[in-house]
């Protein structure tokens, strides 16, 4: 005889059978009592656990054998995401040795990007020093950025990644440039479906018709790396939301970052004016894009976040379904909802922007403090009202950590800035290695206590978000911060 048991909640299982007396020594006469308790569900779990199963089998020799597993839904999980891994086995890494050998060696398709670049970048360029040759330069910011933005958009995705990463660099960019360069994080120009549903065959191994029992025409959205699409798994009738890669990006990003490598080893030589460590800056970008490039490693990504912070109700994260992932093709649960970004039609859901401003609020605050894994990209595309007021986070392939002395630091910071020590707050760039020990911090000071003066002086309602980080980033802009403060 088997008795199964799906533990759930905590259990008390009694057993009574003469032909398993004394088999038990601690148990009185002859019965057995089992008391089953689950795990403290303090964290919810991002692999999708199946509840353990308690397994009692009545042997032949008269004796009772019992055994507590996890489910078979764990374990399908577990296989599924390690033939996914193994899908994506022969993903890319960023190594500008590899870069060097592999590019070096073909001087053609090297100059013919090259050219491509400088001619778009050198006109540019060109226009900038005949404004500034005009004194008409802080004048027609606004009009170069557009213009920059175009640029980046027609040199493809290796510029549109590095335009979304300076729209939020205010140490880098002026606020001109933040705002026109952020609507590179909107929809992007699309590849031809045939090679996106050619794209998923080939890495699943499996006819589309088979997998899907319907999916979008033409794609949802478009961003720097892939397009998403709409589909229902036809195993089960699940919406699942499809991003697939774009065709060639690797050999695209590869010469790209080859290039812009080799500029910013020049930058470091000869341009003074650039305090800043170029080339540590794109090794940094260049290592973030590839690993973007892992849809497998951003599924975990994904799975780690929803372990550590979707606990909340108020807080979703997306499911991913490993049997229909590989390392160019990511499937996971669909979300409906709006853009952060869009209040009339969050407010016309009858939902409160308040209410999800103090959501993700309080989930950043315990991403960068509580447990230091954190999305990297929550812009508005990446953030989404459900129609239930949940915050939803999407696209996780940019994450990074904070190390715990730095989140100790950074806790110090807030407590420096509440009591308006600015020399400590200053001092305090030195532990979080935002600034290099041999830079002076006392020029820094005033900037720091001008700001923040205003800032703390203000009433709520003459708070405004748009000029707090404008007025932050025009003191970051100044002053020779290392990339490490944007990533927080």
């Amino acid at each position: 005889m088997v008795v199964v048991v799906a533990v759930g909640q905590p259990l008390t299982l009694w057993w009574r059978t003469s032909r398993a007396k004394g088999s038990f020594p601690h148990c009185k006469r002859d019965s057995i009592r089992l008391r089953v308790r689950p795990a403290r569900s303090v964290l919810v779990e991002a692999e999708a656990r199946a509840a353990p199963t308690l397994r009692v089998r009545d042997i032949d020799d008269g004796s009772v054998k019992v055994q507590i597993y996890q489910g078979g839904d764990r374990t399908d999980d577990l296989q599924a995401e390690a033939r996914a891994m193994a899908r994506a086995a022969n993903a890319s890494v960023y190594s500008p040795q590899l870069l060097v050998g592999k590019y070096g060696s073909r001087p053609v398709k090297v100059i013919r990007r090259t050219l491509k670049i400088l001619i778009a970048l050198g006109s540019f360029g060109l226009k900038l020093l005949v404004d500034q040759r005009n004194g008409v330069l802080n004048q027609n910011k606004r009009l170069r950025a557009a213009e920059l933005r175009r640029i980046f958009t027609r040199l493809g995705p290796t510029f549109v990644k590095l335009g979304q990463g300076l729209s939020t660099r205010p140490d880098v960019c002026p606020p001109e440039y933040l705002e026109e360069l952020s609507e590179l994080q909107d929809a992007l120009p699309t590849f031809p479906d045939t090679e996106a549903f050619s794209c998923i065959e080939r890495e699943l191994e499996l006819p589309l018709d088979s997998v899907f029992s319907s999916i979008s025409p033409s794609p949802i959205a478009a961003a720097s790396l892939g397009q998403v699409y709409k589909a229902q798994l036809k195993y089960s009738g699940q919406v699942v939301a499809v991003k697939v890669q774009r065709p060639g990006i690797e050999e695209a990003i590869g010469l790209d970052f080859y290039l812009i490598r080799g500029l910013g080893i020049f930058i470091n030589k000869y341009v003074d004016v650039i305090t800043t460590d170029v080339v540590a800056l794109i090794d940094e970008f260049a290592r973030r894009v590839y690993q973007e490039l892992n849809y497998v490693q951003e599924g975990r990504n994904a799975r780690r976040f929803k372990k550590l912070y979707a606990d909340k109700e108020e807080v979703l994260v997306p499911d991913i379904f490993w049997d229909y992932t590989s390392g160019k093709v990511l499937t996971m649960e669909w979300v409906d909802g709006v853009k952060l970004n869009e209040q009339d039609a969050i407010e016309r859901q009858g939902l409160k922007v308040l209410d999800l401003v103090n959501t993700g609020i309080q989930c950043s605050l315990r991403q960068l403090l509580e447990y230091g894994y954190f999305h990297a990209d929550p812009h508005p595309g990446n953030l989404l009202a459900t129609p239930e007021g949940k915050l939803a986070f999407l696209d996780f392939g940019m994450m990074s950590e904070t190390p715990e002395e730095a989140r100790f630091a950074i806790i110090g910071h807030v407590v420096h800035m509440v009591n308006r020590d600015y020399e400590a707050m200053a001092r305090d760039y030195y532990a979080l290695d935002f600034l290099s020990p041999d830079v002076d911090v006392s020029p820094i000071v005033p900037a720091l206590r001008d700001f923040f003066d205003d800032a703390l002086n203000s009433t709520v309602s003459e708070l405004n978000f748009k000029t707090l980080v404008d007025g932050l980033g025009a003191v970051l802009y100044q002053y020779p911060f290392n990339g490490e403060l944007m990533d927080l």
